[in-house]
C-alpha cells in the first residue's frame, strides 16, 4: 500500500516553508518517517538561522514598511493623512446600511450594545468629508491606513484584525472613475504590482471595481454619488478605494498563508517562531 505524508505532517512542513509535492509516496511508514524527520530538521536549521539574521541586522517589520510607502506614494499625489479612532458607534455603521438584519452585522467586534471595533474605515472617512469639505475648496483627498476587526471565516487569506488603507477624493475635477484608476495606479505601482480590475457586487457598496492579483482580491474600490451619501451629508462626486495591506504583502511575497505577514505571535516575517 502507498504511503503518503499525513495531513499533520503537510501541514507542519508548510508551516516551516517547506515545499510539498503533494504525489510523493514512500514504500514504507518508516521511509516516510525518515523524510518527515530530514525535511523537518533542514528547515528547522533554516529558521534558526533566520531569525539569527534578523535579530544582527534589524528593520522595520515588511507591514509597517508597506505602510510607510503607500503613505509617502499618496502624500506625493496631494493626499492627507487621518487617524481616526478604532471604536465606532452603531449608529455610524447604521448609517452604511448596516443595521441589525444586515450579514456584515454578525461579524462585528461589538463591545456593547452601542459600540463595536470598526469593521471598516469609511465610515469615519465620510465623517471627515462632510467636515473639511466647509473649509477645503476644489478636491479633498484623504487617507487613513489603520487596524480593523471582524469575525472572518478561517482560511489562508483570512484575518480577523487586518490592516486596511482607504483612500478618498470628494469632488474630482475630472471624471470620478478615470481618478479612481488612478489612484489605484498609484498604490499598485508603489508596491511593484501588476492587477487586474473586476466588476463585482458588494453588500455596503451595491456594486464595485475589485483590484486582483493573480486572482487575489486586494482591494474594491466604488465612485459616488451613491445611495450612502445623503445619510453623511455628502452631495459632491467621489472616487474611494480600500485596500487590505496584509492582502498585498500576502501575493508580492508569494506566501501561502495570510497569517505569516500579518500581526503574529507566531510568525516574524515569515518565519516560524515556534521551532
Amino acid at each position: 500500500m502507498a504511503v503518503e505524508f499525513t495531513i499533520t505532517q503537510r501541514q507542519r512542513l508548510r508551516e516551516l516553508g517547506a515545499s510539498i509535492d503533494d504525489r510523493k509516496i514512500f514504500s514504507t511508514v518508516e521511509e516516510r518517517e525518515s523524510e518527515f524527520s530530514r525535511i523537518s530538521a533542514h528547515y528547522h536549521s533554516q529558521g534558526r538561522k533566520a531569525i539569527r539574521n534578523m535579530l544582527e541586522d534589524p528593520e522595520r517589520h515588511p507591514l509597517a514598511q508597506l505602510e510607510e510607502t503607500l503613505a509617502q506614494a499618496l502624500v506625493r499625489e496631494g493626499f492627507i493623512e487621518v487617524k481616526t479612532p478604532t471604536i465606532i458607534s452603531r449608529s455610524t455603521l447604521e448609517k452604511m446600511g448596516i443595521g441589525r438584519d444586515h450579514p456584515l452585522h454578525e461579524q462585528v467586534f461589538w463591545i456593547d450594545e452601542k459600540r463595536g471595533l470598526r469593521p471598516m474605515l469609511a465610515p469615519n472617512l465620510y465623517f471627515l468629508m462632510r467636515h473639511l469639505k466647509r473649509s477645503a475648496k476644489g478636491p479633498l483627498r484623504l487617507f487613513e491606513i489603520g487596524t480593523c476587526y471582524r469575525k472572518e471565516s478561517r482560511g489562508s487569506n483570512h484575518l480577523e484584525d487586518f490592516t486596511m488603507l482607504n483612500l478618498v477624493e470628494l469632488d474630482p475635477e475630472n471624471d470620478p472613475t478615470e481618478q479612481l484608476h488612478h489612484h489605484i495606479s498609484t498604490v499598485m505601482d508603489a508596491v511593484g504590482l501588476d492587477y487586474e480590475l473586476k466588476t463585482c457586487q458588494s453588500e455596503v457598496y451595491v456594486h464595485t471595481t475589485d483590484v486582483e492579483v493573480n486572482g487575489v482580491e486586494v482591494a474594491s474600490a466604488a465612485v459616488g454619488p451613491h445611495m450612502l451619501d445623503h445619510a453623511h451629508g455628502i452631495k459632491d462626486p467621489w472616487a474611494g478605494v480600500g485596500f487590505g495591506l496584509e492582502r498585498l504583502l500576502l501575493v508580492k511575497c508569494e506566501a501561502d498563508n495570510i497569517k505569516k505577514v500579518g500581526r503574529s505571535l507566531i510568525y516574524l516575517r515569515g518565519v516560524r517562531l515556534d521551532i
